[in-house]
């Protein structure tokens, strides 16, 4: 299924040490050949100060050639710039660790470096240290160490481009050390960050921001970035695929997914299907309605993605055909499966696509076979009965059904619904979204009145 895996998709998207992880999974997976998977760790390991890890990933590749001599180069320079940067970063660490000097610190930063440059001698050359000297623990792979620096630097610095890196930078260390609460608020603070200011391109990144002329494409695409650096904490933090709904459904970021990545779309569908449930047990209102909304956006963007996680969506909720939607979620399966995000998933993503199926084929039929709906779920005629069980406990139907263990038939008695009720249903949400559209219209009509010169008065001779 290497048609459907997304790596080479989303790795230009990723800090370079992200993609190390996605290498890994292709490797174990098997989906590429191994040499080649191999070929690429060593391209992306040569270029940074991992000197140790490229040389062992040279070997692998050639193990019948020399290691070059640029290698034995490259570590000592390393070495003698670790120590370089390490002593001039520790005079400003051994000033900021000092317990008097923490307590006299405040929340205005320029109050603070006055305070550390009259008393300390510290200059904004040797707090900008900090943050070389976290960047270059981030380049040889010491995450942690490079956190610690990174967050002494933001706490002091008032650069705003070099704070937004060094967002970026510790974000990175908490996902690659496994942080997830942390990470989760870091990636809070980081979205927080870019939505009130129109920042460049991740400093960490090797890739050159062609849209530094343009604040709003500079903004886009700080927003994609996050994106898809989120993916790696919203599917490893235990509530993580509930917050990835309420970020990703939000109308700024649906809009990005929209615009610059609709791939985004399988991860979101995946989540909307993780969140079938909630605490309680039932289908939530929240997430029952965010699935239509998916569904409508699957629609849209069909013609610049789809997958057999989006297409088993629209089988189901669009085409109502359970037959293709049945042959799309055993592609889905596989796909889900060899995702590096979504594998762990694969168990919980099909129980919870079964329920839906039965949930949507009981809704659109009041005599149902059961065995006829245990060959659509591809499952025997006692795991369907258990499923169905199972499905009118759980969700409302449990007062509108009945089953007839003679007949091996489930009988569906719904009371029609009320006028208005269809009405509310259908106009949901319709009070935001145009309180929305209409905020957006007077922004537009105030960034306009701005940029048009001002009339010119002529007086009457």
């Amino acid at each position: 299924m290497a048609e459907y895996d997304l790596t080479k998709t989303i790795i230009p998207y990723c800090d370079r040490h992200l993609v190390f992880p996605l290498l890994a999974h292709l490797s174990e997976s098997e989906i590429f050949p191994v040499e080649q998977v191999q070929a690429a760790q060593y391209e992306l390991a040569k270029e940074t100060n991992m000197v140790d890890y490229a040389v062992s990933l040279f070997q692998q590749l050639h193990p019948d050639e020399e290691v070059p001599a640029e290698f034995a180069d490259k570590r000592e320079k390393a070495v003698s710039t670790h120590e370089r940067l390490q002593q001039e970063a520790q005079a400003v660490l051994d000033v900021i660790e000092n317990p008097e000097v923490a307590q006299s610190l405040r929340q205005d930063k320029n109050q603070n470096l006055q305070f550390l440059r009259d008393h300390y001698n510290v200059t904004l050359d040797q707090i900008t240290a900090l943050y070389n000297f976290g960047k270059f623990q981030y380049s040889y792979g010491n995450y942690s160490g490079a956190a610690d620096y990174l967050y002494h630097f933001r706490i002091l610095s008032t650069d705003p481009d070099l704070t937004i890196s060094a967002h970026w930078g510790k974000l990175a260390c908490d996902i690659l050390t496994g942080k997830w609460d942390v990470a989760l608020e870091e990636l809070n603070s980081l979205r927080e960050a870019i939505d009130s200011r129109t920042p460049s391109m991740p400093q960490f990144s090797s890739t050159p921001s062609s849209s530094a002329a343009d604040p709003a494409l500079a903004q886009l695409h700080s927003r994609t970035w996050l994106l898809h650096w989120s993916l790696f904490v919203y599917f490893n933090h235990p509530q993580g695929r509930t917050l990835l709904l309420e970020t990703f459904l939000s109308p700024t970021y649906l809009n990005t997914i929209q615009t610059s990545c609709p791939w985004i779309l399988r991860y979101l569908a995946t989540a909307a299907v993780l969140s079938r449930k909630s605490a309680s047990g039932a289908l939530s209102s929240r997430v029952r309605h965010s699935i239509r909304e998916i569904v409508k956006v699957i629609q849209m963007e069909e013609y610049q993605y789809q997958d057999p996680v989006t297409q088993f969506l629209k089988e189901l909720y669009v085409e109502f055909d359970f037959e293709a939607a049945q042959k799309e979620l055993g592609k889905a399966e596989t796909v889900v499966a060899n995702d590096f995000f979504l594998g762990e998933f694969r168990d919980d993503f099909m129980d919870n696509a079964r329920y839906l199926i039965s949930e949507a084929y009981c809704r659109i039929h009041q005599r149902i076979d059961i065995g006829d709906l245990s060959e659509r779920l591809n499952l025997s005629r006692d795991e369907g009965e258990k499923w169905i069980v199972n499905l009118i406990r759980e969700t409302r139907m449990g007062a509108d059904a009945k089953i007839d263990l003679e007949k091996n038939v489930i009988e569906i008695h719904r009371p029609p619904q009320p006028i208005y009720q269809t009405v509310i249903e259908k106009t949901r949400g319709l009070a935001f979204r145009t309180q929305a559209l209409g905020a957006a219209m007077s922004r537009t009509q105030q960034l306009a009145g701005q940029e048009a010169p001002q009339p010119s008065v002529i007086e009457a001779q």
